[in-house]
Parts: structure tokens; sequence; C-alpha cells
């Protein structure tokens, strides 16, 4: 029976799963980060200018 339980390896790739999903979570935060904050740089330059001209 311990034996048995020493082979079972199915708790350790649910925990691998777990860590790529939580990995994959982290990079997909930092890139909307990342990619909000550049938006909003773009639309504030894009309406500075746009108030300039009129």
């Amino acid at each position: 029976m311990i034996t048995r339980f020493l082979r079972d390896e199915r708790g350790a790739t649910a925990i691998e799963y777990a860590l790529i999903a939580a990995l994959i979570s982290v990079a997909v935060i930092a890139a909307v980060q990342l990619l909000g904050t550049a938006l909003t740089d773009s639309f504030t330059n894009t309406a500075t200018k746009v108030g300039d001209a009129v």
C-alpha cells in the first residue's frame, strides 16, 4: 500500500499544472499592465495634440 502511494504521481502532475497556470497568469497580468500604460500614454498624447490643433 505504501509503495503504491509512493509511485502515484497524479498529485505531482496537478501541482506542476498549477504552477504553470500561475506563471502564465503572472505573465498575462504583467503584459496587460504594460500595455495599459502604453495605451493610456498614447491616448493622452493624441488628446493633447487634438486639443492643441483646435
